[in-house]
């Protein structure tokens, strides 16, 4: 009988202990020695004048000058620019998206499979080399440019994006001379963005961040 009644006040107190951690609202907190898949590479930004900015990041292994209006997205293995279209009633314009990124990738480099290249070229900037393509085309009212840069070094592919989707004046109820007008206005904002786009890559370096400790080598604390 005793038995019985221990066991039956073990699960009493079982139960309560498991109703009383299910309805907390304290936070789980995660363990702290786990490597977290969100952890952003250590980089740091220098605004360099009143137009540019570096950008530099330890981790993944490189720097270069960007346009300083331009907004920084950062992820463990990339780095992406969203560049500013402003949209006024003097200065109209149907950008979609305007966009460069820069990916670092344990690969070897290769542009994705396409049937029409606009423009293949290689850019030399001092000792390295940049293979360059260039794509556009029309789908159902919208215009797609993208301009891709690769460059390899060992294992690794540096590989710099520069895309835009710009929407037909005509399908935002723009006609005539005022079609014609944003029209040119789309052109403005993407080949300003691509040609700096192309300055950004031209100012590519590779850095090294300072060096970490042989963890296998460092005694522990007592």
């Amino acid at each position: 009988m005793k038995k019985i009644v221990s066991i039956l006040i073990v699960i009493v107190i079982i139960g309560l202990l498991v109703w009383k951690l299910g309805g907390s609202s304290t936070p789980i907190v995660s363990n702290p020695y786990q490597e977290s898949t969100t952890t952003l590479p250590t980089s740091q930004t220098v605004k360099v004048s009143d137009k540019l900015s570096e950008y530099k990041n330890d981790e993944l292994g490189f720097s270069i000058k960007y346009p300083t209006t331009w907004e920084k997205i950062e992820s463990p293995s990339n780095v992406t620019f969203d560049v500013p279209t402003i949209n006024t009633a003097t200065n109209k314009n149907t950008i979609g998206s305007l966009q460069t990124k820069i990916d670092v990738i344990s690969a070897k480099c290769a542009f994705p499979p396409v049937t029409t290249i606009k423009e293949r070229d290689t850019l030399k900037v001092g000792d390295l080399s940049f293979n360059m393509i260039s794509i556009a085309n029309t789908l159902q009212g919208r215009n797609y440019f993208n301009r891709m840069y690769s460059l390899q070094k060992g294992s690794i592919c540096y590989f710099f994006t520069f895309s835009s989707i710009t929407l037909s004046p005509t399908s935002k109820g723009y006609t005539g001379a005022e079609a014609q007008k944003v029209g040119a206005q789309n052109k403005t904002l993407v080949d300003t963005a691509d040609a700096q786009f192309k300055d950004m890559v031209k100012s590519f370096a590779f850095v090294v961040g300072p060096a970490g400790k042989d963890e296998t080598q460092v005694s522990p604390k007592k």
